[in-house]
């Protein structure tokens, strides 16, 4: 089993935390987590762009001049793509870019990317993130005693106001439900702040 230390708001160490195997120690699939990621990424999208091709631009009905002896090129419509004011040749139209993930690659990609923070020793326990009024001040001075990196991601069991006001003036760092846990957000951000409730809720959902 995996051991990484628990430390307090402080950065002080209070503790070790035994990890899962099943969870924590699984092998890295890299091939998973790069499909989840896109899959998740697609998923954002949401599809709406539009454009109007020839036949839906307004206009155009009339030939603009006839087909010989005027000295120019012939036109059947000013609605023609090459035209200004004229429809788009092979424009965007709105589409569906969902990407279907099995659930057991899920898994398996959610295991590798708490894997591979374990393995970089970029996960650290929190004993508790509960505060009793918001502190960017004292949530900065913890991750500079910790060495948290400029891209940190807390992970709590229980919501707190005061911990989401408290890094949300912080740059690129985050905190996110345990409920909400994705492979992206774990690949994106340097450091994971997890707390012991967290680690509890990780380990009975994915250890089994």
């Amino acid at each position: 089993m995996p051991t990484v230390k628990v430390v307090n708001l402080k950065g002080e160490i209070v503790g070790e935390q035994q990890l899962s195997d099943a969870v924590f120690s699984a092998p890295v699939h890299v091939p998973a987590m790069h499909q989840v990621v896109v899959a998740q990424l697609a998923n954002r999208r949401q599809g709406t762009h539009s454009t109007k091709s020839r036949g839906e631009v307004r206009g155009g009905g009339r030939k603009p001049w006839r087909q010989k002896h005027t000295g120019r090129a012939r036109h059947g419509s000013r609605r023609s793509p090459i035209w200004v004011g004229g429809g788009v040749a092979h424009g965007p139209v709105p589409r569906d870019y969902h990407q279907k993930v099995n659930k057991k690659v899920r898994r398996l990609a959610l295991k590798s990317a708490l894997s591979l923070k374990v393995m970089e020793d970029k996960l650290v326990v929190l004993d508790s993130f509960d505060m009793e009024k918001p502190s960017t001040k004292a949530v900065v001075s913890f991750l500079e005693s910790i060495n948290g990196g400029k891209k940190p991601l807390f992970m709590v069991a229980q919501s707190s106001n005061a911990a989401y006001k408290s890094v949300s003036n912080i740059p690129k760092a985050k905190v996110l439900h345990v409920d909400s846990i994705n492979v992206y957000d774990l690949v994106h951000h340097d450091h994971l702040i997890i707390t012991k409730d967290a680690v509890k809720r990780v380990e009975e959902v994915y250890g089994r």
